[in-house]
């Protein structure tokens, strides 16, 4: 398969699990005022929650095995940002992967800062693409964070499809550490 396929392929994946992500927090948010809003998500928490640290390390791993791939087989050279996002992103692989085998619950503790952290640090990398002029001089000349390798649907770069990944992986580990023990799986 072509870079530009594979390229699709997660456009179009970041852009599916990004519309379950705001869907699941705008039902989160009318719990809080909806008595009919709460019960749909208590039902929905109730069945995600068995799975949610699976699910968790799989949009991890997706994201691991992207970076690689982008990186390693398609030859585009991370810049500064991007190693950062790695630095949260791949630990997350492997302690949700730990975590989920072992029903861990007590994962939040070190999920949840790196997720966020890789979320703003995302963040940042998206807007730079979208304004150089907010650069504070932190990335190189010769890979500048202000490049995008992808540009998809005319907003979706690889910064975007990891904080998709990184706010998934906050929710769902937001979800397994409020809903009680996770089930075997």
């Amino acid at each position: 398969m072509s870079v530009g396929t594979i390229s699709n392929l997660f456009a179009v994946g970041a852009i599916a699990i990004g519309l379950i992500v705001i869907a699941l927090v705008v039902l989160r948010l009318l719990a809080v005022v909806s008595s009919g809003a709460a019960e749909w998500w208590d039902i929905t928490a109730d069945s995600l929650a068995p799975y949610a640290l699976w699910l968790a390390f799989g949009a991890a791993a997706i994201a691991t095995a992207g970076s690689l791939y982008y990186s390693e087989i398609a030859g585009f050279v991370p810049c500064e940002l991007c190693w950062y996002q790695r630095i949260t992103m791949y630990p997350l692989t492997v302690v949700l992967g730990v975590a989920a085998w072992r029903h861990d619950r007590q994962i939040w503790r070190t999920a949840l800062p790196l997720s966020i952290v890789g979320a703003g640090l995302s963040t940042y990398h998206y807007l730079l693409q979208q304004f150089p002029s907010l650069s504070a001089g932190t990335c190189s000349t010769t890979v500048p964070c202000s490049s995008a390798y992808i540009w998809k649907f005319d907003f979706l770069s690889i910064p975007v499809m990891a904080l998709v990944l990184f706010a998934a992986i906050t929710l769902l580990v937001l979800v397994d550490r409020s809903r009680g023990e996770t089930a075997a799986v």
